[in-house]
């Protein structure tokens, strides 16, 4: 596919062997097409498509790179991957992603989130190819007291949800590898990533607001709202993955300058409402309409939070390239042209990759 213009860094993953956990699912599934056209060698490991017509799916991903179908639970099988492959950069996405999930299911969510990252962590510790490993969480590690100041890096963790407190432990249990042993380690680079409310083309999750909203206006249904307050800081899924990335080539070639965690968010004060994403989403199709009505649900989720994402705007000189109006185009875009104008979805999403960083050079 060629280079990405304006940013050279990307050029580390051409023809490196690259490893990814969970690319089957929404944020995965970006990342190795990217990777894939970069000209990277890479392997996912993951579970099978959680969705029918997933973007996995529908992008071909099974026939573009190394398909692996596995379960992080599972140290054998993982570590064989990963022994046999022998990464040179890991990008561990494999979770159970779905807050409303961890209360309906807590002992799989902490047994993939915690134990599951332990495995990963296992097989990078043994497997001596390994040169960047970027660990992803989730800007819900912290222990939010929904306060209007962003939450930096070394800021409290912890959680009320079983999400929330997996994502957490996840990352106690990273800084307890990162400290015992890849910090000693002279040519491995790691660090663990946070970042939240990524919308874009292709996800299919259930509860959460744009999927929810796709499939009412796709069936030509009124959305219904019953939190339109919760306020959020939106970013589409590619601006987290171009910090993931950066970060990672950094880790390569200054293995312990760029190591800890980082988050990668919107600017402090870029945030708004899911009343503002739906009427957006709404706009873009035929007859779309939102429709408010009293919450029943009573489980708690977080109304308000933030991310300070200054150390990677100043170490790494990354920031997010769209603004809310932009990231919602792009978001509704993507499944106006992939379900109603039958266009193919791996065009799609290159196309809108090409756009997001401004060209190819081939």
């Amino acid at each position: 596919m060629g280079t990405l213009v304006n940013d050279e860094y990307l050029k580390t993953f051409s023809g490196r062997r690259v490893l990814v956990t969970g690319h089957t699912g929404f944020k995965g599934s970006w990342l190795a097409l990217l990777l894939s056209g970069l000209g990277a060698d890479v392997m996912g490991y993951a579970l099978a498509p959680a969705y029918p017509g997933s973007h996995f799916e529908r992008l071909g991903l099974a026939e573009r790179m190394r398909h692996v179908e596995g379960d992080v639970r599972d140290l054998a099988s993982l570590n064989k991957a990963v022994q046999s492959f022998k990464p040179e950069f890991v990008f561990h996405l494999a979770a159970q992603a779905l807050v409303r999930e961890s209360y309906s299911d807590p002992k799989s969510t902490f047994d993939t989130n915690v134990g599951g990252s332990v495995n990963l962590l296992e097989a990078v510790r043994a497997c001596d190819s390994v040169r960047s490993l970027v660990f992803v969480t989730s800007d819900k590690c912290y222990e939010n007291v929904e306060w209007i100041w962003a939450y930096r890096e070394n800021d409290a963790l912890g959680g009320r949800d079983p999400y929330s407190a997996s994502k957490a432990a996840a990352e106690i249990v990273f800084s307890s590898y990162l400290r015992s042993w890849f910090t000693t380690h002279p040519h491995l680079g790691a660090a663990s990533v946070r970042a939240g409310n990524v919308i874009g083309g292709g996800d299919w999750a259930a509860d959460r607001i744009v999927p929810d909203c796709i499939r009412a206006l796709v069936d030509k249904q009124a959305i219904v709202l019953r939190n339109p307050a919760a306020t959020r800081p939106w970013q589409h899924v590619l601006e987290p993955i171009s910090g993931y990335l950066k970060l990672a080539a950094y880790l390569y070639d200054a293995p312990h300058q760029y190591e800890g965690a980082w988050n990668f968010g919107p600017p402090v004060g870029d945030a708004r409402t899911v009343l503002d994403v739906a009427k957006h989403l709404a706009t873009q199709f035929v007859d779309g309409q939102v429709v408010v009505e009293a919450s029943a649900n009573k489980l708690h989720e977080a109304n308000l939070l933030q991310l300070n994402s200054d150390k990677a705007r100043q170490m790494l000189q990354w920031s997010t390239r769209w603004d809310f109006e932009q990231t919602l185009q792009a978001t509704g875009n993507w499944y106006q042209e992939v379900l109603l104008q039958g266009k193919d979805a791996a065009e799609v999403s290159l196309a809108q990759i090409k756009a997001y960083y401004g060209g190819w050079i081939d």
